[in-house]
């Protein structure tokens, strides 16, 4: 590190907070590589007597420097608090997971007591779970109050380590006398999706001691929201649930709402973009009506709910004296409805309580909505079948020996037969229809690499095929390339921008187009933030291309 460098970091290091024993380098901006980078920090850790909380957000910590620092920890028994949220920017995948062992090994090794722990906004995926998947397990979590793991892209497997090593904390804390009495859980954007939301649904229900929970935008299903709302059951002293921008559907309304009964201590609900509808709305009004007697918060927005099920859920709260807010923007009401809802609110004395129904969607007529709750049960219908499919597929894979392919496999190569790969459309139609089946499973993530590599390496190789028409058709049906075709943009880019990464690595992609691709994944971009583990890691890719 260069003179003026170290200057700098010395006077960076005179401005860190010192308050209440906690030592605080938010947002400092330190690239700490190597231990001669982190010889201030560590001095810094090794001077603060009775240091209770670590905070290290908005700085980025490489192996070797996290191995130092974790070593400086290791005498820090009184440290109950690591803020460690959004430390690892810039860097490799492959880095944060021995990063995190080694600072876990750290704690374990000081013996410390931890209450807090908060690693959201790290790109770490599963493997990043498996890193500090020992620190949970052992004694200095069995004291934790607080787990913090938004915006992770822990999938599915992530998950389900995740709920594996809560479960063993649970049982092995139990044994010592002093269950496990977690409080608080975050893990909103991190593609859980229905098996990740159930495996952690069984850890929740294990627990029993839960306050909030917070698991927005994460692809579940009402399978995994039932599994959610069952375990919800078994914590009578949650207070915050926000499950926002997932898809309930009737079923899992009802569900919820069975659950929401025998909740007395609830405060605030979030099931805004949640696809409740009508039906789902008016179970959850009855839940209401009957109890949650603290309820301050409730939030319905953009759940497709017509004016009546509105209206019910507004006759709901009429005692609930500590209310402050009932979203039920974005619905289908009409003019009138949004009128009768004021009066009905107002009727009691509560009109204040009602947030802006500015987006409202317009009144449907009753043959439309017959329609769409037909459409409805029909897509469940359906999404029962496909689960069933799923796992009739799962026990084949599990029965067959190396080498073989299940049929799930064949299924994700079946878009390469009879694909004109001369045609940009028809192979961007089929890279999407191949990678949108992308799960972080080995099982199918390979099948998927294999049949792009399939597709793609037969496209690219042809001397017909126009390259660049094919990224510019990808980019406008990803929605980050505008087009005058009225083309609906795929709803979710994590598959894609996965199966890209991959892709733009092997010998066959046309190095001339990763310019081009790197601009359009550095704009900003609403669909990229929501995706910002896959987005991260196309990118670390493509800065090496």
């Amino acid at each position: 590190m260069a003179s003026e460098d170290i200057a700098k970091l010395a006077e960076t290091l005179a401005k860190t907070q010192v308050a209440g024993g906690q030592l605080s380098f938010k947002g400092k901006s330190l690239k700490l590589n190597t231990a001669e980078d982190a010889k201030d920090v560590i001095k810094e850790i090794e001077d603060f007597d009775g240091l209770e909380a670590l905070r290290l957000e908005g700085n980025t910590v490489g192996v070797e420097a996290a191995r130092v620092i974790a070593k400086a920890l290791e005498k820090k028994s009184e440290l109950k608090r690591c803020h460690w949220s959004d430390m690892f920017t810039g860097r490799l995948r492959s880095e944060i997971p021995p990063a995190l062992t080694s600072l876990g090994e750290g704690l374990i090794t000081a013996g410390a007591q931890l209450v807090e722990l908060d690693l959201s906004d790290n790109a770490f995926g599963p493997d990043g779970v498996r890193g500090f998947e020992a620190l949970l397990k052992s004694s200095s979590c069995f004291t934790l109050h607080e787990l913090k793991l938004n915006n992770c892209g822990m999938g599915i497997g992530g998950g389900k380590i995740l709920a594996a090593a809560l479960t063993e904390c649970h049982r092995k804390s139990s044994a010592q006398g002093k269950p496990l009495g977690l409080k608080v859980f975050v893990a909103g954007r991190n593609r859980l999706e229905n098996d990740g939301a159930t495996a952690l649904a069984e850890a929740f229900g294990i627990i029993g001691t839960l306050e909030e929970v917070h698991m927005p935008q994460n692809g579940i299903n009402h399978p995994g929201v039932t599994a959610l709302a069952q375990a919800f059951a078994i914590n009578p002293l949650l207070r915050v649930i926000n499950l926002n921008d997932n898809t309930f559907t009737e079923k899992g309304a009802v569900a919820m709402a069975k659950t929401l009964k025998t909740l007395r201590q609830v405060e605030m609900i979030n099931f805004g973009d949640c696809l409740v509808r009508s039906r789902g709305a008016v179970a959850i009004a009855e839940a209401v009506r009957g109890g949650l007697p603290k309820l301050k918060e409730l939030n319905l927005s953009f759940c497709e709910i017509k004016r009546d099920a509105a209206l019910a859920v507004a006759e709901a709260v009429a005692d609930k004296s500590e209310l402050e807010k009932l979203d039920l923007n974005g619905n289908t009401l009409g003019a009138e409805g949004c009128e009768q809802l004021q009066e009905v609110l107002d009727s009691f004395h509560m009109a204040k309580v009602l947030a802006s129904l500015s987006d409202d969607e317009g009144e449907d007529d009753e043959e439309e909505e017959e329609e769409e709750e037909e459409e409805g049960e029909e897509e469940e219908e359906e999404e029962e079948e496909e689960e069933e499919e799923e796992e009739e597929e799962e026990e084949e894979e599990a029965q067959q020996g190396p080498g073989e392919q299940s049929t799930a496999s064949r299924k994700i190569l079946d878009p390469n037969s009879g694909t004109d790969t001369s045609d940009p459309e028809k192979v961007v139609s089929a890279f999407l229809k191949v990678s949108s089946v992308f799960k972080d499973e080995a099982t199918v993530r390979t099948a998927v690499q294999d049949a792009v590599d399939a597709l793609m390496r037969k496209a690219f190789s042809s001397p017909s095929f126009n390259s660049n028409a094919f990224l510019t058709r990808l980019l406008i049906h990803m929605g980050l390339l505008k087009s005058e075709d009225k083309i609906k943009a795929i709803a979710n880019l994590y598959g894609p921008l996965m199966v890209l990464n991959h892709m733009v690595q092997q010998d066959y992609f046309p190095k001339a187009l990763a310019p081009l691709l790197l601009a359009f994944m550095t704009k900003p971009n609403g669909a990229l933030e929501s995706c910002s583990f896959a987005r991260h890691n196309l990118l670390q890719t493509l800065y090496k291309v």
